[in-house]
């Protein structure tokens, strides 16, 4: 049995730009759609804007752990 991993910088670096990177997509979605996440109180379009950034951010770090799952086998097949 092998011990896992200890996370690399690597790691570190490609799980902030999945989630920045989804972040900003969530953010320029919304955008698109008329919600703007600045408007002044809390109304609806700026909650479902803040949301659709927070589900962006969320996707964008599973893409980067699939990502590293996925550069991780391909290292111990060769």
């Amino acid at each position: 049995m092998t011990a896992p991993n200890p996370p690399s910088l690597a790691d570190g670096i490609s799980d902030a730009v999945g989630f920045v990177g989804g972040a900003l997509a969530g953010f320029w979605l919304g955008q698109w759609l008329g919600m703007d996440i600045f408007a002044p109180g809390y109304g609806t379009s700026a909650l479902i804007g803040i949301a659709l950034v927070g589900l962006g951010g969320g996707l964008g770090l599973h893409a980067a752990k699939r990502w590293q799952a996925s550069r991780r086998s391909k290292s111990s097949k060769s």
